[in-house]
């Protein structure tokens, strides 16, 4: 799983949450912003897409661009320049017929063919988690015409996930910022819910299920956590705290520089 971390100040990081050794490996900084609405892990969790907001940047892809990288590195094997971060992005599919970019400004891309497919983001709040399942609850308002980012329903919309397992506990998610998945905490809120039951989730920057049913989450003050957890409780049953890490760029490792 990938983790991106804003600050401190202009800084972003970019780190590999290990779920079944449980360890966390940190990996890149860069003196810019990445956009985890724009982000994308592939199906075999190896190869990371992002887009970022560089302004010192000088090469043929600019200071915003679409980048393709070896996680937990942001060392960009292609890159494709973008006019600003009013963009839509690119991820990932396991079809590799799928290949709707043209040959990137920087790199190669050609090589990623072997591993993975990539198709052009659609505009949509939420898209990541949309590619994780997720989907809209009953009563949120519909999209309205002409609304191209989806921007004007964001703060009312709400995101749903049912737990694995089809016990009938859901995970669901609501606020503006949420909805475009910022890098800070203001107006995010989740709930679990089950029947008549919710429990809310204070402190929480992001969550979501994994596999085994378990409760996967970041909090607000920089711990990633996983939590057995119902509509009644929730109990940590691991943690890691990444609050105080601090910019530390260091060269990439030689294989972050090839395919």
């Amino acid at each position: 799983m990938a983790v991106l971390r804003r600050g401190p100040s202009a800084w972003s990081h970019l780190g590999r949450w290990d779920l079944r050794r449980q360890v966390y490996e940190p990996g890149a900084w860069i003196r810019g912003n990445l956009y985890p609405q724009r982000c994308d892990l592939s199906p075999d969790g190896q190869w990371f897409t992002y887009l970022t907001l560089k302004g010192a940047a000088r090469w043929k892809a600019g200071g915003t661009y679409v980048a393709i990288s070896r996680l937990p590195w942001l060392t960009a094997l292609a890159a494709w320049g973008t006019s600003g971060t009013w963009t839509r992005g690119i991820h990932f599919v396991e079809d590799l017929d799928i290949w709707q970019v043209v040959p990137p400004d920087e790199g190669d891309a050609g090589p990623g063919r072997r591993h993975f497919g990539i198709v052009i983001t659609r505009p949509a709040s939420y898209a990541v988690e949309r590619r994780r399942g997720w989907t809209e609850t009953p009563d949120s308002p519909k999209r309205q015409a002409g609304d191209m980012w989806d921007e004007a329903r964001a703060s009312e919309l709400k995101m749903e996930k049912p737990r694995p397992g089809a016990d009938g506990t859901r995970l669901v998610v609501q606020g503006d910022f949420a909805a475009f998945r910022e890098s800070h905490p203001r107006a995010v809120h989740y709930q679990i819910v089950e029947r008549d039951r919710a429990l809310s989730l204070d402190g929480v920057q992001w969550a979501d299920w994994d596999a085994k049913g378990r409760l996967l989450l970041a909090t607000t003050d920089g711990r990633l956590q996983i939590r057995k957890a119902s509509a009644k409780h929730s109990e940590v049953v691991w943690e890691i705290d990444v609050s105080d890490r601090r910019p530390d760029p260091k060269p990439a490792p030689a294989e972050a520089h090839h395919w």
